[in-house]
């Protein structure tokens, strides 16, 4: 008990930890970001494994770093020069189609994993790429000549109408959500008219029901299980 009591503790002291953070995927974290992440996850499993080591001791650690992380977050916010020293900066591995080899040999980039990233995106050849840009991420942001771009609808001269419009949605997995539904001035006896129109009789039947800018309805009904 004492250990699922433990586990529970650090598993949602952990996961409000990393949502301080902000929403990344572990390829986009940069650097110190990282380090915070690998420190935190080592802290944490040492009071998990080890009873007689206090609950705090765990704890107390990942606060102090969470909190020095939002510290360094609201300097890198007003210092640019603490930015560049914490984060780094991009570096242009490829700029006006020419390879900039110090900054690769700099950086550690091999020419195999340019290769492999650009292959990744789509283009074949280094004579394609206008810029190439290593984030501070760890990410290639590819800028190709304009000419191995596809045209735009402005450059066509075409005239099209915008019809991208932004779904919400109101039922999911059969559960209303109402929040949602009273945020688009819409209320349950204007959603139950909508299911009858479908030809069904309640929310559980619909595993999906979205609503667009334009008043359009998409509905998506749930399937028998086999």
């Amino acid at each position: 008990m004492t250990a699922f009591a433990r586990t529970v503790i650090l598993y949602f002291l952990i996961m409000i930890g990393l949502r301080l953070m902000g929403k990344r995927q572990i390829g986009e974290l940069e650097p110190s970001e990282l380090v915070l992440t690998m420190m935190i996850s080592d802290l944490a499993t040492v009071p998990m494994q080890d009873f007689g080591i206090p609950l705090l001791a765990g704890v107390i650690p990942i606060l102090t770093l969470l909190a020095l992380s939002m510290l360094m977050s609201q300097l890198s916010l007003h210092s640019l020069r603490f930015r560049e020293l914490v984060c780094g900066t991009p570096a242009i591995l490829i700029r006006n189609g020419k390879l900039q080899q110090e900054t690769m040999r700099k950086n550690r980039y091999t020419l195999d994993e340019l290769l492999e990233e650009l292959r990744g995106q789509g283009i074949s050849s280094i004579n394609d790429v206008k810029y190439a840009i290593l984030e501070n991420s760890g990410q290639l942001s590819v800028l190709p000549w304009t000419r191995q771009q596809p045209p735009t609808v402005s450059q066509l001269g075409l005239e099209l109408e915008d019809d991208v419009t932004l779904p919400v949605i109101l039922i999911n997995d059969g559960r209303v959500l109402r929040k949602n539904l009273a945020s688009h001035g819409k209320d349950e006896q204007w959603l139950q008219e909508e299911l009858q129109k479908k030809h069904l009789s309640s929310p559980k039947e619909v595993f999906l029901l979205t609503l667009d800018e334009q008043g359009q309805v998409t509905c998506v009904k749930k399937e028998k299980p086999a």
